[in-house]
């Protein structure tokens, strides 16, 4: 699929326009170029463009004039221009674009490690940790993510400190001392260090230069920022999926068109709470009590929850084209996958929802966030986080309620997760998360689906064990077989057969 635009600067002659899917197998040059000649904001972080005579890099859809394709080379990451030596362009701030997709949900080493590095890792584990996770030495993945990106995990953790450092920089009155530890960075030298290579000015600079950005403002309230997404977004699905599964006291949507969600986060540092209002081209998120060291983490988090570094352009390109489906994309387009803000709280909540309603199992949610969830200290601002699995561990066989062979198993399972037996992270692949659910008691094929997409984020699982979308299937004369044609966007399927038989809900 192309269309073609004028360039406001070029002559009269017209650029092909490809969807981003054309760009994100392989960095090929002219495709690429052709991107940024169309200034089309769908390839922002896609990748990036490096211009050797003015040593910057950009967006795609830098406002800038298009440079000359001999002075222009293609990246994957920020990071690998910053280790080449470019600064950040000051106009487009490519820092704050929508992430790649291919780190959002891909299954390679590459793309499970940039999840972790995005979730702090490095910051919390050192590359030991992060190669861990992965199954592989430090020296081993060091050579896949230099090989692949250009640049080596200590580089790219440094990128996602200096977009921190840059946000604590322009929305706070914190000294730049207690923001150099915030960001991560193991010195206030090593700040200011990277702040200058990155952004080119000081951090004294940049603060006074906070109104070239406006993806960031501080309030009295806490830390807002705009959180880039491409569109097209099916708001009302994510509301109906949220306001749906709604635990009191950890959650909460209000009505209207101006709807907003708010919920308690457990993060590494402490809790906090985030307040996410959706808007026409981004969405505004305010965090509340945060420590901020974990900034970067909450952010990456509300990410993936809202699934909005997805790629759906590419997704309903070829959900589209199938005759049974391609209705259903045409009456709700920018469909999204609800992601995971903690793997072990999506755990819980799956198995507590097994073979009953929606409603029985807020019912059932409700009741253990009452009784075990900890109380905020927040005066202004009261909330209950999730139970922690070591507290349903304990005293889970108190709380729930049903069959008791149901509570044994989730109990059991909490003691798994507690004890580190099971580790779910979003760096996993979906199939390793999957084989090590179905292990667990009372976990099935359909608990271990749901929480391998929600978690990893893959979009190519067939949610095909799910009454809803079977049900889906059987109305539209889908075989289960046809599914495979889907691939690899199978799970963004699942979530339009699910739509179409809760449209009657308003989702």
């Amino acid at each position: 699929m192309s269309d073609t635009r004028q360039h406001g600067r070029s002559s009269a002659a017209t650029v092909e326009v490809m969807t981003p899917s054309a760009v994100t197998t392989d960095l090929d040059f002219d495709r690429c170029y052709r991107a940024v000649q169309a200034r089309d904001t769908r390839f922002d972080g896609q990748f990036f463009v490096c211009v050797s005579t003015t040593g910057i890099y950009c967006r795609p859809s830098c406002p800038a004039q298009t440079p000359r394709p001999h002075n222009v080379s293609f990246v994957l990451t920020g990071a690998s221009a910053q280790q080449q030596g470019y600064r950040a362009c000051r106009r487009c701030a490519p820092d704050a674009v929508p992430g790649s997709p291919r780190w959002n949900a891909g299954a390679d080493t590459t793309s499970r490690a940039m999840r972790l590095i995005a979730d702090g890792v490095i910051e919390r584990e050192g590359v030991g940790g992060l190669a861990d996770r992965l199954r592989y030495s430090p020296r081993h993945l060091t050579r896949v993510l230099t090989d692949h990106l250009g640049a080596g995990p200590l580089a790219l953790a440094r990128a996602h400190r200096a977009t921190n450092a840059r946000i604590l920089i322009q929305c706070t009155t914190l000294p730049m001392s207690e923001i150099a530890f915030a960001s991560g960075f193991a010195s206030v030298r090593q700040f200011n260090d990277t702040v200058r290579d990155v952004f080119a000015m000081t951090p004294t600079q940049l603060r006074s230069a906070r109104g070239a950005h406006r993806d960031i403002t501080g309030t009295t309230g806490g830390i807002t920022l705009r959180l880039a997404y491409r569109p097209p977004y099916r708001w009302a699905w994510m509301r109906w999926f949220l306001t749906s599964h709604a635990v009191a006291g950890v959650e909460t949507v209000t009505d209207g068109p101006d709807w907003t969600f708010r919920r308690v986060l457990s993060l590494p540092h402490g809790t906090a709470s985030v307040l996410v209002s959706p808007q026409a081209d981004h969405v505004r998120i305010t965090l509340r009590h945060l420590d901020m060291r974990d900034l970067g983490v909450a952010v990456n988090r509300i990410r993936r929850l809202l699934d909005l570094d997805a790629d759906v352009a590419a997704a309903e390109e070829v959900l589209g084209s199938d005759p049974a489906l391609g209705p259903l994309v045409v009456a709700a387009p920018g469909i999204r996958l609800p992601g995971s803000v903690d793997p072990a709280e999506t755990i819980i909540r799956t198995m507590i929802g097994q073979q009953i309603s929606v409603a029985a199992a807020r019912v059932h949610l409700d009741n253990l966030v009452d009784a075990l969830g900890e109380p905020t200290d927040w005066p202004d601002d009261q909330g209950r986080c999730f139970p922690t699995p070591a507290s349903i561990a304990e005293h889970g066989r108190s709380v729930l309620r049903g069959p008791r062979r149901r509570i044994d198993s989730i109990v059991a399972v909490a003691a798994a997760l507690a004890d580190n037996r099971v580790e779910p992270h979003p760096g996993m692949t979906a199939s390793d998360l999957y084989a090590q659910l179905v292990e667990l008691p009372g976990i099935g094929p359909w608990t271990a689906d749901i929480v391998a997409m929600r978690v990893t984020g893959d979009p190519d699982i067939a949610l095909t064990h799910d009454l809803v979308v079977v049900h889906a299937m059987n109305e539209l004369g889908i075989d289960r077989g046809a599914a495979e044609g889907w691939s690899p966007w199978r799970s963004y399927a699942s979530m339009h057969l699910w739509r179409h038989r809760l449209a009657a809900a308003g989702a």
